[in-house]
């Protein structure tokens, strides 16, 4: 017996039956010889975290666009904190841990710079959309590996095309991302807010943080025993209603009092203009895309596609050196 087939039977013997069994897995598009080491979800969880995209989102924003200071997250460590999160509740619940932890790495890995402003803008310039939930799912199917994608189980794929809030993951372990996406970003961006002094933890409604606890640590703490405590040995991911219905209040103030806020927008609007000609540069001169790029286009790919899942890959970094190359002037030395 191979050291896969010994933690196959392991989960058989002590995963609830509600657990995806990485044996059970409906497979890959592209069949390959089963790993001798590894099951199947543990081997996705590894492509995702050696992948290029994964490392790409230590420098893409979460919330604050440009944000001073070292401490503000990041897509990178918010993926993190999610995947922390749906860890432990997957574990609690007996669930297919190395599953959630593959959701979980790869759910934000199609996020465009400057987080949504920036998927804002390029699913308004391009005439077949844009939702960053999509392009994560392309770039584990198609972007990866220089076209040939990562060849990611059905099941993981699942899981990060339906992490949204109105997605129907057919994993529970799909379904814990979900739920724990949420709960970090709710959380995290109450504590990079506060940070940025655009309130105190007092000034939140105690409508909600009455249930939910009065600090990020204990909303974190309460938030996750409630899931747990909800959802052990049955067949669904659930939080208990008075928390859910606090849990989406919490989040709909946030909404207002933060997303929507000038000191997290605003440097938006600049950040969409450049996206926006970085987007119309690069639709006139496609010969100017890397070679991986113009390879796709000949294979078929629409180039308003391509030109998105370029843009959409880069980092804000990459891409203010990108315009400022393009469009700013350089100092002319003798």
């Amino acid at each position: 017996m191979t050291i896969r087939e010994s933690m196959e039977e392991w989960e058989a013997q002590y995963l609830s039956p509600y657990a995806s069994l990485s044996r059970n897995t409906k497979g890959r598009e592209i069949p390959e010889p089963l790993c001798d080491i590894r099951p199947e979800y543990q081997r996705d969880r590894d492509r995702i975290l050696h992948s290029k995209a994964f490392r790409r989102l230590k420098h893409k924003t979460q919330v604050f666009l440009s944000p001073e200071g070292d401490h503000y997250r990041t897509r990178l460590t918010h993926t993190l904190e999610v995947s922390q999160i749906a860890r432990t509740v997957a574990k609690s619940l007996r669930l297919n841990e190395s599953l959630t932890e593959a959701i979980a790495l790869g759910h934000d890995l199609g996020h465009t710079p400057f987080g949504h402003s920036g998927e804002a803008v390029l699913d308004r310039l391009c005439r077949d959309g844009f939702a960053h939930y999509k392009q994560s799912v392309r770039v584990v199917e198609k972007l990866e590996k220089g076209g040939k994608g990562l060849n990611l189980t059905w099941e993981v794929r699942d899981g990060i095309l339906n992490h949204r809030t109105s997605g129907h993951p057919s994993t529970l372990e799909g379904a814990i991302v979900r739920l724990s996406d949420k709960i970090a970003y709710i959380n995290h961006d109450i504590d990079d807010a506060i940070r940025a002094r655009m309130f105190v933890e007092e000034d939140l409604p105690s409508e909600y943080t009455d249930i939910l606890g009065h600090s990020v640590r204990e909303r974190l703490n309460v938030m996750i025993h409630d899931i747990i405590a909800n959802s052990l040995d049955k067949p669904q991911i659930c939080m208990s209603p008075g928390m859910e219905e606090a849990m989406k209040g919490l989040r709909s103030w946030m909404f207002e009092h933060v997303y929507m806020n000038e000191i997290p927008k605003a440097e938006e609007g600049k950040a969409q203009r450049m996206i926006e000609l970085l987007f119309r540069y690069y639709m006139d001169h496609v010969s100017q895309l890397p070679v991986e790029y113009r390879v796709m286009m000949e294979q078929g790919e629409k180039k308003e596609r391509v030109v998105c899942d370029y843009i959409a890959g880069m980092s804000d970094s990459y891409a203010i050196d990108k315009f400022e190359e393009l469009f700013v002037p350089k100092a002319w030395k003798n």
